[in-house]
Order: C-alpha cells, then sequence, then structure tokens
C-alpha cells in the first residue's frame, strides 16, 4: 500500500510539473484589466490598454528584465488554407523573444526574428500539426518558403515549431506583432505583456525555483512584479494598489506554490503508509501471542533443555521478521506490478505520468519493514522469555 501509494503520488507529481515544461519557470505575464479604486478623478471601470511603448519602457526601467514580448492574439480561430487543403487555426503576434519565453522547439526553420517585426513583413511559424494537415505528406524542411493564405493575406513559411504543451499549443500560428497589428486593424495595440528575469541580475546565490543554480526565487519575481505595476501605473494612471487594473502571473509563483502543495502531499502519504505498516505490526503482534500460547509446552521444554531466554527472544523475533517481510514483500511486489501496468497501459496519461518509486523509497520501505518485524516479535518474545519450566508443562 505505501509503495503504490508513493507512486500514484509521483505520477501525480509528474504530471503536473509536465504542464510547467511550456513556460519558463522564471517568466511573468502582464495582462490588462479594468480599474477597481477611484484614482486622481479618474472613474472606475476604465479599461487598461497596453500598446508597444509599455515593452519598451519596461525593458529600459527594470533591468532584471531578460526577455521580453508582446502578444497580439486574433480573436477566435482564423481560416488558413494552403493549396486546397483548408482549416481553422489560433494565430498569434508576437515579438523574437516569445520562443524562449514560451520554450517553443523549433523542428525547421526559424523563429520570427528582430528584422520580421520591424519590416512587417509577411512570414508565419507555423505549429507541427499545421505542417501535417496543410502540407501533408511533406518533411518539416519541405514546407520552409511555401505559402499558406490567413484569412485573405499570404505569409511565407519560415519555421515550423514544436510545444511541450502538446497538440493544442502545436496548432497556433505566429506571426511578427507589427504585421499582426497592421493587417487586422490593431494599431500599436498589445494584449500581454510577457518577460523573463535574468537570475544573474537578481543576485541569486543559491538554488530557486525549479531547482537549477540561479533560479529566480519567489520573493524576487514578487519585488520585480511590483516594480513593473508602479511603472505602469504611473503610464496608465492607475492606483500602484489596484489588483484589478492589471493581473501580474508569475511561474516561479505557481511553481512554488506546486512544490509546497506535492512536499504536503508527500508527508501525508507517508503517513498513511506508516499507519497502514502499523496496523500490518499490531495484526502479526497478534498472530506471534496466540502462536507463543500455543506453544507454551514447547517453550518451556526448550528451557528445561537448556534454551536462554535470549535465545527464545531470537527465536521469536526472527519468526515475526520472517513473516512481515514475506508479507511486506509480496506487497512491494504487487505494488510495483501495479504501477508498472499503469504506466505500460495509460503512458500518455496527463494526470498520472510515469508513477515509479525511486530506488530510495524502496529502500525505506525495506527499513520499515525491518523495524516493523521488530517491534511485531518484541512483545511476543518477552512473553516467550517468560514462560516458566514448570508452568509449561503443566499447561494443556
Amino acid at each position: 500500500m505505501l509503495v503504490l501509494l508513493l507512486g500514484a503520488g509521483r505520477g501525480l507529481e509528474n504530471g503536473m510539473r509536465w504542464d510547467f515544461r511550456d513556460d519558463a519557470v522564471n517568466s511573468v505575464w502582464v495582462y490588462r484589466g479594468q480599474t477597481s479604486i477611484p484614482w486622481q478623478g479618474r472613474p472606475v471601470g476604465r479599461q487598461i490598454r497596453f500598446d508597444l511603448s509599455d515593452i519598451a519602457l519596461l525593458s529600459a526601467a527594470i533591468p532584471e528584465i531578460d526577455r521580453i514580448s508582446g502578444r497580439f492574439n486574433l480573436r477566435g480561430e482564423f481560416t488558413v488554407s494552403a493549396g486546397a487543403r483548408r482549416s481553422s487555426f489560433s494565430v498569434r503576434g508576437v515579438h523574437p523573444d516569445h520562443r524562449i519565453i514560451e520554450q517553443t522547439i523549433m523542428v525547421a526553420g526559424r523563429f520570427i526574428d528582430p528584422l520580421d517585426v520591424a519590416r512587417r513583413r509577411k512570414v508565419v511559424v507555423i505549429g507541427r500539426r499545421v505542417a501535417d494537415y496543410l502540407f501533408p505528406g511533406r518533411s518539416f524542411d519541405a514546407v520552409l518558403g511555401r505559402w499558406v493564405d490567413v484569412s485573405g493575406i499570404r505569409y511565407r513559411v519560415v519555421g515550423v515549431f514544436e510545444d511541450a504543451g502538446g497538440e493544442s499549443e502545436e496548432r497556433r500560428i505566429y506571426i511578427p506583432i507589427t504585421t499582426a497589428q497592421a493587417a487586422y486593424g490593431g494599431g500599436d495595440e498589445v494584449h500581454q505583456i510577457l518577460f523573463t528575469l535574468a537570475p544573474s541580475s537578481l543576485g541569486t546565490g543559491s538554488s530557486g525555483v525549479g531547482g537549477d543554480d540561479g533560479a529566480v526565487t519567489v520573493e524576487e519575481s514578487r519585488r520585480v512584479e511590483d516594480r513593473v505595476r508602479r511603472v505602469l501605473a504611473r503610464t496608465h494612471g492607475f492606483h500602484p494598489d489596484d489588483r484589478k487594473a492589471i493581473r501580474i502571473r508569475s511561474v516561479a509563483e505557481r511553481y512554488a506554490e506546486l512544490v509546497g502543495v506535492f512536499t504536503r502531499l508527500r508527508r501525508f502519504i507517508w503517513l498513511v503508509g506508516v499507519g497502514t505498516v502499523l496496523a500490518g505490526v499490531v495484526g502479526v503482534s497478534n498472530i506471534m501471542l496466540i502462536s507463543v500460547r500455543e506453544r507454551t509446552r514447547e517453550l518451556g521444554l526448550r528451557k528445561a533443555l537448556g534454551a536462554t531466554p535470549r535465545a527464545l527472544v531470537a527465536m521469536i523475533i526472527q519468526e515475526a521478521l520472517i513473516l512481515t517481510a514475506l508479507s511486506g514483500y509480496a506487497g512491494l511486489v504487487a505494488g510495483v506490478g501495479v504501477l508498472a501496468l499503469v504506466e505500460r497501459y495509460m503512458p500518455d496519461n496527463e494526470y498520472l505520468r510515469d508513477p515509479q518509486v525511486d530506488l530510495g523509497v524502496l529502500v525505506g520501505a525495506t527499513v520499515v519493514l525491518v523495524v516493523a518485524g521488530v517491534l511485531a516479535g518484541w512483545w511476543p518474545a518477552r512473553r516467550a522469555a517468560a514462560v516458566t519450566p514448570v508452568a509449561a508443562l503443566r499447561d494443556e
């Protein structure tokens, strides 16, 4: 039971951690909202609007920012075609640093570059699923240089990417943010601002979120978030404490919260597992007590023949250890077997990924079994050592 619980807990933890592969752990996301606090004569409910100047402002005002990108979201899905192939996909306008922030992996070609943005080039980077549908049977390299039509505007494919976020992320199309703004009536509007923090500029000297040396800590991320909020509050005229005017989501904070949740979960699983072991100890102890009571004559005869109390104690504890070890290891094998079957027949399960148990956990479980066997046999062994030959021979 202990191994099964720990394995299931590890699988759940791996599944949740897998979701973070889609974003850089040191990334911060800024969303626009509506004001909820009156400020400098401005009313409540005013919509905050980002533009390209906000990105330049944050880059200049906050040196801790390493990579930064705006995002211009085209509402809904757009009809995209290549020849006779046609379907609907999500389209986003982004900056070059978006690739780093979103952990986008290029499998062919390149991502959006600064010249694409500066010259408003009509180029696209498409996900694997988009490439497979629009250009069936072609390699990803063969897709480069071909043209696609996005809602009536032709774009040249310069790259194909894959994403740890899965199929939904790989059904996206990226174009230069300035191209998206010009082509689809966005002016210089930006819907979200994404950036990553540079650990070296924050002066981190120990392991932070994510376990890597120099990773950003939650405290450092919060300090930068406060500065971002103050800078944007001055620019857009809202109260610095108005949490609804803009929303800031730190992946570092979410990751730290997740780590804390699973730390508590592991402790709870160990508590439950040890509880089941203790219940087994009580059961084995009762069995050994019954065994000692039924073997009173045998134990008395052994004493009469010269067996010492220490020898009787050792004998009973050995029997208890063997009984506990056999049942315990049968449970270990069954638990590992169940986890192996789950991993084999549910390999792509998002919520229970790779439910394995570390060797250290198995060694720990073995130690628990040994201790449990000693505890289970100790009291019955003391009872056996207290048997006198005369009382034993009188026992029927």
